[in-house]
Parts: structure tokens; C-alpha cells; sequence
């Protein structure tokens, strides 16, 4: 659906040479055109209009000097720095242009019709006067000569396989006689010149020839090799013209056929055999065709016609047509007509051989013209909902106009066409927002024809109806109507004559304003007009556009955009400079197009397509060049783009890694925008989607969410971007519009929870609008059951970055209640009868569904039937609640509601047979009420409720009460429901203390059996669990003896002392038990020396100092002695290995950064004992402990991470495990402070002052020993290095994966708490002045 638009246009007028120019080539290299006449050769630049050689071939003696000498062939090559001239006397000559030299490098006496070279230059082909052809080397060396008509069909000649004789086959519409019609030969066209016409295949394989048949007079055409071997003859066609045209990709071969009423361009198959055509705008006998040529790329293919002559002796024009096939349908693009006479008669045109889109042409009056043109999209630019986003395809004479708004009509049809009287060339949409869907067509007669939407008086005759229309179609579009045809008005209109397209870049800025642009033929310039429509009697058929303004623009202008929105009008030069035009200021000046910095923009290439928009609140200018490049302003932001449209505030672009992105514009910069197109993998999976491949963007239909591709063959497809869906529904539910929103999230499957997810305030202040708008019981229903209580916003779709609608909801209040309980109250208040399945729903959808709700409201349905006519029937509601609601919890929970009519009514719709539940609903209903119901809850499982029923039935039914809360450990639930002092609440306490013992709980249960007053199972209890208060207080209770309580007290002690609670013990033997020794033992034992004392001194036993308490003082100073030694020498042994085994591992680090560029190998530590080990290895080594105790308790867990950490030399893990054995040496000194000054206290008291002196000092020198190599063993430096990989700029990747795998291997997370280092209390005061 694109048109070709002219690019720019270069003139080159009145060349100063002799004679009339015949033929011409390109020098492509040095850009310049060789021109050949009867005089010799003309060498130009056309840029800089100059002519820069001239050969004459006159006094040479190779043209002779009456003027009458043709030149039939130039061609420049490339790598010689000559020219092949041919002439028509048969002279084959090589012109260098640098020194002139003219040498003849063969001559054909009987002459030569044409010289063609093949397109590798490697051969030369020449057809002669006597119906031969010569072909041979670049050299000019003869290959061979042959005859050009040939008897043989030549090597593809098809093979016959006896299936039947053509007499007997089907002929179809033509009948039998068809078969038996003998073939017609008709003889070559009238204005045939019978002069053969050679084309060669694009790689240069094969090449055509299209010769007169001398035995029937008719056209053929015949396909030889590059080996000079016939291939194929074309089948007999009559009418056969002489052009013939090879397509450069090397299917078809095109030519021309009379046909009875028409003229076609027919295409051959190698083979010779017909395959398509195409019908040429002119009636039979009307023109003739000069020449066929397709472009480098095989996409345009240029007609070349001429007027034949007339008896009315009417004014005679020639043509160049540009055609363009899409979907199989052939379109006439460019129309350019020519006059026959004088200078302005085209000689000759070719296309360039390197720019695909570029045409030379040479007229008679040494006039030279070259067209460059560009692929554009024609579409409407409005950006509300009134455009209709009109897409206007050019062919020939009519305008295919398609509404995307309302329909996808795909090419080669159209929603409407317009018909005009001549051959259209440009088509231009009004730029006006409100008047978008405008159009003004500028057609080869250099008119516009002004088309306006909007009511027509009459049925217009010029617009017609496409692709829909029928008997009995209503047609809801409205189509425009012509308003006027205006005829433009230039100062010079006589150029018209030599130069056809003299304004090009037509815009349509206001209502009665148009810009166009015209360039300078003598300097390159363009003026750029301002067309005003002059003012004229209404009911004139024709108008008048007058230049009101022109700007000169030094530079040729190839591009202008206009933005509907700003005003703005930009304008591109041929060398990228960008200008504004400020066409609304009375100077109507021209200036530089400057960036927010202030300074001129320029594109670093010439771009076929520019655009404008707001990025990031600045005014930026989009180009993309023909060679897939994208700028803004002059930053390449991506160079792989094919398409790009710009849509209110987003950025739609297609690239060739076959994706579509789309980028928000509003608060976009250059850097992410450059970042979102270089990237594969884009984090938001709005912006990017995967397209066919070869897409491009047609256009985007406004305020909504269609977004139109075409394919390479041009059938179309229509997708909905994410972006723009998600935009659109976002500005729809900003506005309310909640019933546009909601149709196009179900028909794109956009989740629902969006509606109330995108602004929850506003959606619940709006609930009854919600569904006012809906206005659907089915659609309310289908956006309950898609509600979730994840906000989508975060997680499906999150906003754009600056949107701060989104206001985040009440994290106490639950998503689903909320809305459920806002939309039930919104449908109860509007209509709670049409609704009645909708209220059932938010019911059913809330977090916990209140399904007892809903039966209820079932029921009530059933008994009072409303008489509202669109109400609904418990039937209906309970078959829509089985939709929603598994139809076996449906009959739990009537049956929990204890209702057997709604029983009865749930179980006649599920699939359960009668048989099965009326004898257990008989059976129910015949117990007495408070039975009924806990049969009903014990068979729901819900245990709690059966046994709060069942405590209601009386005594007689509690021992079955007692079984079940046994059964399902109710003892909780079950202490409630009983008064405390009653013989149930006691029974159900000792079983409750049962329970707890079999679980090991032997003190709760203790508690429970003396709450309700079972004391001996009580003291039982605690005496289990060595609760010696709490059994002694039994024991009182249950009015033990003396004796009695002295045996429960050496009971006690003994249990106490395997706990290792000797001042416990030592308590109850003294008081209950009366044996005050066994106490002073066990108190010197528990190193309680105070109190101790205290017992010798109350029962005056004076000589238990002597015998027992100095000795074990004594004894116990030494202990401590041998213990500070035994940890002090054992952390200075473990100070000093730790140090080294720092040291060789931080060598090993560096030396793995360093090796790790030439070997990349990684290593983890290394120990006076070990090799490196790298840290895979490690990381095996323990993988397969770490996966036999993944089962473990966590208990178990520990101790085999602690075995982990062996001190064994050379160990992986050697240092946490030093760094673990510090820790335990320090803590232990830690703990012992308060034992030393206990016994500090003694042996001063006793005068073992020595003794104390010794332990005082020995102890101080041990805790200033750790607190001096705290802060040498756990370093700052140490902790961050163990828990941070190896970063920094000579890191690399193995080495920082070596790191991580060390940090991973041996910092497990339960080792963390080693690199923390011990505390040492120093406001402690343990030591004991008196001994200083």
C-alpha cells in the first residue's frame, strides 16, 4: 500500500553540443552521462552542469559529415576508463575519454542494429544487417557467429508423453472446435521496426531476443546461453510487440501484444511459455511502446509509450509510466507525459544501475532529466477518533482509498476509489486534526482535485464503492465528494512541457493552503510555493491555485513533514541539513532546525522518510534512510529499521530481526531509546513483538488499538501491540469509559483485574457506573471470575514510569472482599432481580466463599418467586451455582445449613442417586434436633461443632463425646464447653494430661491433672519431669508423712543431681530430707562455697572445713590452672596457623588472577601440605555429604556442617575451622569469671594466698592474651574479603566466578556468625583487690 513518491529531480538544459543526441550511457562511478549523436560523443556532469569531454566521430571518417550517421550503441567500462561506441555503418569503436584516442576495434560490413553487453562486461553481443549474431569477448575476440532465425526450438524443447492428442482433449469454454481451428500466423505490428531487440538476464546466464520471423511475419522471441546454445522459443502470440525487457532477479521476460480491444505487457517464462500480463491504460491502436526497462531491483518496471498518429491531428505526447506489482495486481504508479515534438521529445531513458529508484531520461532539445523516487505511505494524519485512518494507494487514474477504522480491506481492493480524469501522481491528506480524513489529488494535468468528507448534495459519480456494496448493503461509511478541481498557476508554465513533474512534496497545511515545491533548473536551488485557492464563483466547475508566496532554499529540498499537532514544518536537504519553515509568520522565513542545546541539526545521511514528535517534551525530527538507518534529530538511533509511524505519543518501528517496538515518547530520550533498539531482549514485555517476517507499518487506526502491516507479496495483517492496548484501555478507564474497555480486554484477552487494578479509588467510588455500562449479567459474571488478588499492575502489566494515577490500595483490606462486597451492594441497590446470578457470584468469588450465603438466598428464591419479569428462578440460579461451584461442597454446605428442603433441592440437580442419600437424610430427620446436627457436623468433619452439639444432648451421650474428642485431640474446644467443677470437665482433663504425657509433656500435663484436682497424677508428672517445687507442693496436698516426704525428697535430689542441679538438690535434701552432709557435698561439688559454708556454720559441723572444704579448694585451683594453660597454649597455636594459612591463601587469590589469563584455572587456598584445590573441585568434594544429610534434622545438620571445618593441615576449610576453635577458647575463658572469683573469695578467706595470687594472674595473663589478638584474628579486612567476590578492573569472568564458587564453599550461611568476633565483658569485676 505505497506509493512512489519523487525524491528530488535534477536538470540539465540546452547542453552545449552539436547535433541531436541519439543514445546514451551512465559512468556511474564518475557520475557523469555520455551522449551519443550523429556528431560523436558528449561527456556531462549534471550536477554541476558542465560539459566535460567531447569526441567527434565526423572527422574521424567514422560518422559521415551529412548528419545521417546513427550511433546504435554506448557502453561505459568500468575498468578501462573507455567507451564501446557502435554506429549503424558497422564500425565498433573504443574511445578512451582521458586522452581522446579513438581506435576501431572491428567493423561488420553488412552494419549492426544493436550492441549489447552482458551485465558482467564480459561479453559483447552484436546483432548485423544480415540477420546474424556475433558474440564475443570483452577483448572484442570472436566466439561465434549464428544465424538469428533458428528452425530448432532449441535444449528445452518439451517432451511429448502420449497423453492423448490435442484433438481430444477439453477445451473448456472455446468447445470442441477449438481443436480442429488451424493456428493463425499474423504478420508484426504496423509500427513494428523489425529490427531485433536483445535483453540479458540479470547475472548475465542467459539473454533474449526478440527477432521477425521472415516466413510468417510475426514476432518471436528465443532464449540462448551465455555458451551461445538456443535454450527456448516463445510460443506463437500474436500481436507480439518488439520491446522485450529480462526481470533482473531472472523470472520473467517482459513484452508487449495487440489484443483486440486492448494493449497488454505480457511476461514469458524461459521456457518461452506465457505467464501473466497486465492491461496498459490506452485503447487499441492508440500508442505504441518504444521500450520496457526494469529497475537494479526488480520492483518497478518503466513503460516507455508513444501517441501514434491521429487523423484529428491533435496535439502528440509520449509517455513514461512507472508500474509496481502487489499482490499479484499491477499498479501504475507515476504517469509523466512528454511531448513528441520538439525539444522536449524523449530520446532515450534508462534506469540507474546502482541507485534502484533513480531514472535518466534524455530529450530531443539536449535536455536532461534524472528522477529519483522513494516508497511512501499516503495516510491520514488525524489523531482522534473522528479520522478514519484513510490509507489512499495511487493506480493510474484512481485513488484506492481504505477505512481502516471500520474495515481491513486488503489490496488489490479498497474500501472506495476515486476516479479522475487523468493519471494521479501525488496524494495528499489534510493536516488539519479535524479535517484529517480530506484528500487533494494532484493528477499529471497538474491539477488537484479537492475531496471533502461530509454530507453531498448528490451521489458523486467520481467516487465508487470497492471491495464492499451489494444488493441490499447499507453502507454506514460516509465517502467523500469533489468539491472543486483546481488548476495550478506557476510563473512559467511552459516548463510543464519539458520537465512534467515540476511541483513535487505536495502538502495540504490549512483548509485552503497548500506548499509545494519546485527546483531550480539552472543552480541547485528549490523555491518552495505557497498555493492559496483564489477565490471564485461557487458554481464554476474548475478553480484557480495561485502562488501567493515563494521562499528560495539554497539546497534541493527531497522531503517536507508537517506536524498536526504543533504546527511545525520541517524540511530536508539533499545533503541532510533541516530546515523550519515558520509558514504561519507573516515573512514566511526559512531557518535552521536547531536541538535543545541551540545548535543546527543535520541527518549524517539523506532520509527517504521523516516524521515529527514530541520526545521527551522536546520537538525532534524522525528520518529513515533507504538503507534501513533510523536518526532523531542527527543521533543514529538504530540501523536495522524497515518501518516506523509515529501515533500520538508512541514510537512504532519494525526491524529486520522481524519484531514490531513500540516506545512511549512522552518521557523517552534519545539513550533509551538507542538502548531498547540495540537490545535482543527487552525487559518490558509491552514494547516488543514478533511480527512475520519482512513487515511493514501501513498505519495505526487512532483512539484504538489496530496497528496495520503489510507483508512482502502485500497482503496485510492486523495486530494489536500491547503498547497501544494497553495505553488505549488505560485512557479509557481514566475517562469512565468502562464498557469500551472491558469489550476490547475480553476480545484481546486482556486480564480483567486490570479494570480495578489500574486505579482501585476510582474504581470503587465508580462501581455502579461499572456496571451501568456493562449493563450485562454475563460480562459482570466473567469479570468476577477473572478476578485474582494479585495486582496485575505489578506484576502482568506495570505502568509507565511516571504514571502516579495508580495509587496503591489498603494492604489490610483484601482485593476480593473489597470489590466483591462494593459491586454486590452497587447491583443490590440498581436492580437485585436482573443481577440476582451476578450477586450469587461475588458471594461465591470472595476469599472465603460464603456458600451457606448463597443457598440461603437460593431457598428464599424458591419459596417466594418474584414476579419481576426479568427475575430469575431458583432453578436457574442453582444450575448457574453448580457451574460455579463443585455440585458435592454445594450438597456438604446445604447440608451444613441443616435445611433438608435445600438438601432435597442441591441433590436432585447433582449426579447422586436418590438411594444413596434420601435413607441418611430419613434417618436424620428422625433424631432428636441437637443429635441431628452433630451427625450432620461429625459427617462434614467439622469435628469442633459436632462435639458443642453432642455436649448439649446429656450426660448419657458423653462418653461417645469423650471418644470422639480422643479421637481428634478436641481437648481445648472441649474444656470450654464444660463447667469447671463438674465431673466431665475432670475427665476429659485427665485424659487431656494422658495425652500430654504420651507426647513427652510431662509438665503441662502436671499443670492440666492439678487444675482439676488429680493430685497423684500430678506428682507423678512432675516427678518425671523433675519439677521438685511443684511435686513437694503435691506431695503437702496428698498429705504425705514425714517419712514419705523425706523418700519423695531423696527421690528428688537424685534426680536433680543427673541433672546437674546440685544447689537444687543440696536445697531439698537439707529441708525435706534432714541430711545436711549429703548437701555440703553437693554444694562443694557445684563449686557454691558461700553456701557451703553457710550449712557448716548452721549445724556447727566445724570439722567438715578441715575434712572437706580446704581440700577442695585446693583441688579445684589447680584444675583451674591446668585448664588456663591447656586453652592458653591451644589458642596461641591456633593464632599462629591461622595467620599462616591467611597468608598462603591470599597468595593463592592473587596468583589466580594472574594465571587465570593464560590458564584459566581458579584457585581457593593453599597450605604448606596441599596443592591448590580449585574451587569445583571443592564444591564435589562435599556435594555428596550435603546431599545424603538434606534429610537430616537441623540438629544433625549443624553438627555436619561443624565436621566440615576439620583443623587438619591442608584442609579446604582449614581456616573457618581455626577461626570456630578460637571462638569456642574465648568464649570458655569468658565463662569462667565468675567461678574464679568465687573461689578467689575462698581461698583468700582460708589464707591460700600463693594459691591465689597464681590463679589471679595466670587468669589475667590469659584474657589481656585474647583481648590483644581479637582485633589480629578477626580483621575488617578478612570479614569483607571472605563475604565479597573478586571485582575490580583486573578481575575476569573466571576469576570472579572462582570467587563466588570460594564464598559459596566455604562461607556456609550457618558459619556466618564465626566472622563475628567473641565479646569480652570487661565491666566484670573478677578480680579480687585483696590478693594484688
Amino acid at each position: 500500500m505505497r506509493n512512489l513518491k519523487l525524491f528530488q529531480t535534477l536538470e540539465f538544459r540546452d547542453i552545449q553540443a552539436p547535433g541531436k543526441p541519439q543514445c546514451f550511457s551512465l559512468r556511474t562511478e564518475q557520475g557523469t552521462v555520455i551522449i551519443g549523436s550523429e556528431h560523436g560523443l558528449t561527456e556531462v556532469d549534471p550536477v554541476t552542469r558542465e560539459v566535460k569531454n567531447e569526441i567527434p566521430l565526423v572527422a574521424e571518417g567514422f560518422l559521415p559529415e551529412d548528419g545521417s550517421g546513427c550511433i546504435v550503441g554506448i557502453q561505459d567500462l568500468l575498468d578501462q576508463e573507455s567507451v564501446c561506441v557502435a554506429t549503424a555503418s558497422g564500425d565498433v569503436l573504443l574511445c578512451n575519454l582521458k586522452t581522446h584516442q579513438l581506435e576501431c576495434v572491428g567493423s561488420v560490413a553488412s552494419g549492426i542494429s544493436v550492441m549489447s553487453w552482458s551485465p558482467d562486461q564480459e561479453l559483447v553481443l552484436l546483432a548485423t544487417g544480415q540477420q546474424t549474431l556475433i558474440m564475443m569477448t570483452r577483448d572484442f575476440d570472436p566466439i561465434m557467429e549464428q544465424q538469428i532465425h533458428q528452425d530448432d526450438f532449441g535444449e528445452s524443447k518439451f517432451i511429448t508423453v502420449g497423453w492423448g492428442k490435442k484433438e481430444t482433449q477439453f477445451h473448456g469454454s472455446e468447445g470442441r472446435q477449438a481443436a480442429f481451428q488451424m493456428q493463425m500466423h499474423e504478420s508484426a505490428l504496423p509500427w513494428d521496426d523489425h529490427r531485433p531487440h536483445v535483453t540479458w538476464r540479470g547475472d548475465g546466464q542467459f539473454f533474449a531476443v526478440s527477432v521477425v520471423c521472415p516466413e510468417t511475419g510475426a514476432r518471436k522471441v528465443r532464449v540462448w546461453n551465455r555458451e551461445f546454445a538456443l535454450q527456448s522459443t516463445s510460443e506463437p502470440v500474436a500481436g507480439l510487440g518488439p520491446v522485450l525487457a529480462w526481470k533482473p532477479s531472472g523470472s520473467l521476460i517482459a513484452s508487449t501484444q495487440d489484443k483486440p480491444n486492448q494493449q497488454d505487457v505480457v511476461f514469458f517464462e524461459k521456457n518461452g511459455l506465457l505467464h501473466g500480463q497486465f492491461t496498459l491504460p490506452f485503447l487499441k491502436d492508440e500508442v505504441k511502446v518504444n521500450e520496457l526497462l526494469w529497475n537494479a531491483d526488480s520492483s518497478v518496471l518503466a513503460v516507455w509509450l508513444e501517441d501514434l498518429q491521429r487523423e484529428d491531428s491533435s496535439t502528440l505526447k509520449s509517455y513514461v509510466q512507472l508500474w509496481t506489482v502487489g499482490n499479484y495486481h499491477w499498479y501504475l504508479k507515476q504517469s509523466l507525459p512528454f511531448s513528441t515534438s520538439g525539444k522536449s521529445k524523449i530520446v532515450s531513458l534508462m534506469w540507474d544501475l546502482v541507485t534502484p529508484y533513480r531514472l535518466h531520461i534524455l530529450c530531443q532539445g539536449w535536455h536532461y532529466l534524472c528522477y529519483d523516487w522513494h516508497w511512501t505511505t499516503d495516510r491520514s494524519s488525524g489523531d482522534n477518533s473522528s479520522d478514519l485512518a484513510n490509507v489512499a494507494v495511487i493506480d493510474g487514474n484512481r485513488v484506492l482509498v481504505t477505512v481502516f477504522r471500520q474495515t481491513v480491506v486488503p489490496p488489490p481492493m479498497s474500501t472506495y476509489r476515486l476516479l479522475l480524469p487523468h493519471p494521479v501522481n501525488q496524494v495528499t491528506f489534510s493536516a488539519n486534526p479535524e479535517k484529517s480524513n480530506n484528500i487533494a489529488v494532484l493528477d499529471a494535468s497538474n491539477q488537484i482535485s479537492v475531496y471533502k468528507c461530509g454530507d453531498s448534495p448528490s451521489v458523486d459519480p467520481t467516487v465508487k464503492l470497492g471491495a464492499v456494496g451489494g444488493n441490499g448493503f447499507k453502507v454506514p461509511l460516509r465517502t467523500p465528494h469533489l468539491e472543486k478541481r483546481y488548476i495550478i498557476q506557476l510563473e512559467n508554465n511552459e516548463d510543464q512541457e519539458v520537465n512534467p513533474l515540476k511541483l513535487t512534496l505536495l502538502t495540504w497545511i490549512e483548509e485552503e493552503t497548500f506548499l509545494g515545491v519546485s527546483h531550480s533548473q539552472s543552480s541547485p536551488q528549490s523555491v518552495l510555493h505557497q498555493l492559496t485557492i483564489a477565490p471564485s464563483e461557487e458554481d464554476k466547475e474548475q478553480g484557480q491555485l495561485n502562488v501567493s508566496s515563494s521562499v528560495i532554499v539554497d539546497g534541493v529540498i527531497i522531503s517536507l513533514c508537517c506536524s498536526s499537532k504543533t504546527k511545525s514544518l520541517a524540511l530536508q536537504l539533499a545533503d541532510g541539513q533541516l530546515f523550519k519553515y515558520l509558514w504561519e509568520s507573516p515573512s514566511l522565513a526559512v531557518e535552521p532546525w536547531k536541538n535543545s542545546g541551540g545548535l543546527p541539526v543535520r541527518f549524517p545521511y539523506p532520509c527517504t522518510q521523516t516524521e515529527l514528535a514530541m520526545i521527551g517534551g522536546e520537538e525532534c525530527v524522525l528520518g529513515l534512510t533507504d538503507k534501513c538507518r533510523f536518526f532523531i534529530n542527527d543521533i543514529e538511533v538504530a540501523s536495522n529499521i524497515t518501518s516506523f509511524a509515529v501515533y500520538d505519543e508512541f514510537l512504532l518501528l519494525t526491524t529486520h530481526s522481524h519484531t514490531c517496538q513500540c516506545f512511549p515518547l512522552r518521557d523517552a530520550s534519545f539513550k533509551m531509546l538507542q538502548g531498547g533498539l540495540c537490545s535482543s531482549h527487552v525487559a518490558n514485555g509491552e514494547i516488543l513483538r514478533k511480527v512475520e517476517r519482512g513487515s511493514r507499518i501501513v498505519t495505526v487506526v487512532p483512539q484504538d488499538t489496530k496497528l496495520i502491516l503489510q507483508m512482502p507479496r502485500g497482503n496485510l495483517e492486523v495486530v494489536h501491540h500491547r503498547a497501544l492496548v494497553l495505553a488505549q484501555i488505560r485512557k479509557w478507564l481514566d475517562k469512565l469509559m468502562f464498557k469500551e474497555a472491558f469489550e476490547c480486554m475480553r476480545k484481546l484477552r486482556i486480564n480483567l483485574n486490570l479494570i480495578h487494578d489500574h486505579n482501585p479509588k476510582v474504581f470503587l467510588e465508580n462501581v455502579e457506573t461499572f456496571i451501568r455500562q456493562i449493563d450485562s449479567v454475563n460480562h459482570i459474571n466473567l469479570f468476577f471470575t477473572e478476578l485474582k488478588e494479585e495486582d496485575v499492575t505489578k506484576t502482568m502489566y506495570p505502568p509507565p514510569v511516571t504514571s502516579n494515577l495508580h495509587l496503591s490500595r489498603d494492604p489490610d483490606g483484601k482485593k476480593l472482599d473489597l470489590i466483591c462486597d462494593a459491586m454486590r451492594a452497587a447491583m443490590e441497590n440498581i436492580n437485585p432481580h436482573k443481577y440476582c446470578l451476578s450477586i450469587l457470584t461475588s458471594h461465591v468469588k470472595k476469599t472465603t466463599p460464603e456458600l451457606e450465603l448463597v443457598l440461603q438466598k437460593v431457598h428464599k428464591l424458591q419459596e417466594n418467586a418474584p414476579g419481576v419479569p426479568d427475575a430469575v428462578s431458583a432453578e436457574e440460579a442453582l444450575k448457574y451455582l453448580l457451574l460455579l461451584v463443585d455440585v458435592n461442597e454445594l450438597y456438604d454446605h446445604s447440608l451444613g445449613t441443616y435445611d433438608f428442603d435445600l438438601v432435597l433441592m442441591v441433590a436432585e440437580k447433582s449426579q447422586k442417586d436418590p438411594k444413596e442419600y434420601l435413607p441418611f437424610l430419613n434417618t436424620l430427620k428422625k433424631m432428636e434436633t441437637n443429635y441431628q446436627r452433630f451427625t450432620i457436623d461429625k459427617y462434614l468433619k467439622r469435628y469442633e461443632r459436632a462435639i458443642g452439639h453432642l455436649s448439649k444432648c446429656g450426660p448419657e451421650y458423653f462418653s461417645e463425646c469423650l471418644n470422639l474428642i480422643k479421637d481428634k485431640n478436641l481437648y481445648k474446644e472441649a474444656l470450654k464447653l464444660y463447667p469447671p467443677n463438674s465431673q466431665q470437665y475432670k475427665a476429659i482433663s485427665i485424659a487431656y494430661g494422658e495425652h500430654l504425657i504420651q507426647e513427652n509433656l510431662h509438665e503441662p500435663a502436671g499443670l492440666v491433672f492439678a487444675r482439676c484436682g488429680a493430685h497423684e497424677e500430678a506428682l507423678s508428672a512432675f516427678l518425671t519431669c523433675g519439677s521438685w517445687q511443684q511435686a513437694l507442693c503435691m506431695a503437702v496436698q496428698l498429705h504425705f508423712s514425714k517419712d514419705q516426704l523425706a523418700g519423695l525428697g531423696r527421690t528428688l535430689a537424685g534426680k536433680l543431681v543427673e541433672q546437674r542441679k546440685l544447689r537444687e538438690a543440696a536445697v531439698v535434701l537439707e529441708q525435706y530430707a534432714q541430711d545436711y552432709e549429703e548437701a555440703v557435698l553437693l554444694l562443694l561439688e557445684g563449686v557454691a562455697w558461700d553456701e557451703a559454708l553457710r550449712l557448716v556454720y548452721k549445724y556447727n559441723r566445724l570439722d567438715i572445713i578441715e575434712t572437706n572444704i580446704k581440700p577442695s579448694i585446693l583441688e579445684a585451683q589447680k584444675n583451674y590452672m591446668m585448664f588456663l594453660d591447656s586453652q592458653t597454649s591451644a589458642f596461641t597455636r591456633h593464632k599462629k596457623r591461622l595467620l599462616v594459612v591467611r597468608e598462603l591463601k591470599e597468595q593463592a587469590q592473587q596468583g589466580n588472577v594472574d594465571d587465570d589469563v593464560h590458564h584459566g584455572q581458579e584457585s581457593d587456598l593453599f597450605s604448606e601440605t596441599s596443592s591448590v584445590v580449585s574451587g569445583s573441585e571443592m564444591s564435589g568434594k562435599y556435594s555428596h555429604s550435603n546431599s545424603r544429610i538434606s534429610a537430616r534434622s537441623s540438629k544433625n545438620r549443624r553438627k555436619a556442617e561443624r565436621k566440615k571445618h576439620s583443623l587438619k593441615e591442608g584442609s579446604p576449610l582449614e581456616d573457618l575451622a581455626l577461626l570456630e576453635a578460637l571462638n569456642e577458647v574465648v568464649q570458655s575463658i569468658e565463662k569462667l569469671k565468675d567461678e574464679v572469683h568465687s573461689i578467689l573469695k575462698v581461698l583468700f578467706l582460708f589464707e591460700f594466698d600463693e594459691q591465689g595470687k597464681e590463679l589471679q594472674k595466670a587468669f589475667e595473663g590469659t584474657l589481656q592474651l585474647m583481648e590483644r589478638s581479637l582485633p589480629e584474628i578477626w580483621t575488617l579486612a578478612y570479614q569483607q574479603t571472605s563475604a565479597m567476590p573478586v571485582l575490580g578492573p583486573n578481575s575476569t569472568a573466571n576469576s570472579i566466578m572462582a570467587s563466588y564458587q570460594q564464598q559459596k564453599t566455604s562461607v556456609p550461611v550457618l558459619d556466618a556468625e564465626i566472622f563475628i568476633p567473641p565479646k569480652i565483658d570487661r565491666r566484670n569485676q573478677w578480680k579480687l583487690s585483696l590478693l594484688e
